[in-house]
């Protein structure tokens, strides 16, 4: 979160192209940054080694995790003028083959008993191979720079930026070490259950789509007819895709914590795993807009969003965990998330576009999938056979309906996949 306080974003955001000035300027301070924290995180190893007993395999993963953090650092240009250049096959390459000689060290290296210093070994690997194919597709002329100028104009959208960022821990992850005080360990294991379910869909795709629309936003950001049908596209595409998921999700839960003897515990993370799923509908359709807000330079009002959410988050949700348990809890998070209709307005004032005509037929699609489950839940007792008739059925109609109601926009993705193959095998 401190390694380049919003600078590569600033970068990608930039409606020129980055001189090199601004990118030596850029990786100064970020090399500054990263100095700091190694430093600092050296200085408190022998604390943090007796506080957690660290052990010799311990302390060598830490510095490993260092060494890894510094490498990870050299590749924030070089990733940015890929990004800025849209090549993201070869960033996925660059992710796919650090993966790949992570897990294959890990797991061969432990097998013959290296123990702790497998991921020790695995961690050194993986950013070593990392930072040479990036440098591989995308030189620069690595220098220094401390060009005023340039600082200055990649602070003034990189701060906002970066602290959004920091804020979103504090209103996500400060808050579930918080609701430990006052729900204790069982009540936060509920809502860890809850919240990992319930986000497991958006997160196989939000991740990597906030990835490409934010260049793609940023390529955008003169041409405002562009831009919006590549927000209404992305928005329309990513609820088309997960919001019937999240309502068989919602209606199969309850089978799936009855049928298996293991899952019965978790009944009573069924109402909070519901509002979860509430929570993450409005977030999958406001996160691509403030995306955009970023992109187009308006990053303080992503700033002041992110402000009255946390504010909001911390008065209401503690008080409801308090007075209704982990369902109050998630209730309170689903409640927050109702205002994003602030984020929606603002929105079709800079933007032009109609969410209601952009949700109406991922909409339909999902009530009509809705509808046929619980139909054929009632008529069915709950068992494993039967669960996969549901989740069939449920499908079959979900890809019927968003055939009917969406085949322009299915046949233009496919017409688009086809087309970047080609030019990959070009």
């Amino acid at each position: 979160y401190f390694s380049d306080i919003g600078l590569a974003a600033a970068l990608i955001q930039s409606k020129e192209k980055p001189t090199k000035e601004e990118i030596r300027a850029t990786f100064t301070l970020q090399q500054a940054l990263v100095l700091v924290a190694i430093l600092i995180s050296l200085i408190l190893l022998p604390f943090l080694s007796s506080r957690f007993h660290f052990g010799a395999g311990g302390t060598w993963l830490f510095y490993a995790l260092l060494f890894g953090f510094f490498i990870a650092s050299l590749k924030t240009i070089p990733s940015v003028l890929l990004e800025r250049k849209m090549a993201f096959g070869k960033i996925a390459l660059v992710d796919l083959s650090e993966q790949i000689t992570f897990t294959a060290l890990a797991v061969l290296l432990a097998w013959q008993g290296w123990g702790l210093y497998s991921w020790v070994i695995a961690v050194v690997a993986r950013a070593i191979v990392g930072v040479i194919l990036m440098y591989a597709f995308a030189p620069w002329p690595i220098g220094f720079s401390l060009h005023l100028g340039s600082i200055r104009r990649l602070l003034k959208f990189g701060v906002p930026f970066q602290v959004n960022s920091l804020l979103a821990v504090a209103k996500d992850r400060l808050m579930n070490i918080f609701l430990w005080g006052i729900l204790g360990s069982d009540g936060v294991g509920i809502l860890g259950w809850a919240q990992r379910w319930a986000q497991l869909p958006l997160r196989f795709l939000m991740d990597q789509v906030i990835r490409v629309t934010f260049p793609a936003y940023a390529k955008l950001q003169t041409d405002s007819r562009q831009l919006r049908l590549a927000l209404e596209r992305s928005i329309f595409l990513l609820s088309l895709a997960i919001l019937p998921v999240f309502a068989g999700l919602a209606l199969s839960m309850p089978w799936v914590v009855e049928i298996w003897p293991k899952y019965h515990k978790w009944s009573v993370a069924i109402v909070p795993f519901w509002f979860y799923l509430i929570n993450y509908s409005f977030g999958l359709i406001t996160t691509p807009i403030t995306n955009a807000f970023n992109a187009v330079g308006k990053v303080n009002w992503t700033f002041k969003l992110m402000i009255f959410w946390t504010a909001l988050t911390w008065l209401l949700v503690p008080w409801m965990a308090k007075d209704w348990g982990t369902t109050g809890a998630a209730a309170g998070l689903a409640l927050v998330s109702a205002t994003s209709g602030l984020a929606w307005y603002w929105a079709r004032r800079v933007f032009g576009f109609s969410l209601l005509k952009v949700l109406a037929r991922p909409l339909l699609i999902t009530a009509i999938m809705a509808t046929a489950i619980v139909i054929i839940m009632v008529q069915l007792p709950a068992n494993f056979l039967n669960l996969i008739v549901l989740v069939l059925s449920g499908a079959a109609i979900y890809l019927l309906g968003a055939w009917v109601l969406a085949r322009q926009e299915l046949l233009w993705l496919l017409h688009l996949a086809l087309v970047l193959w080609r030019k990959r095998r070009e």
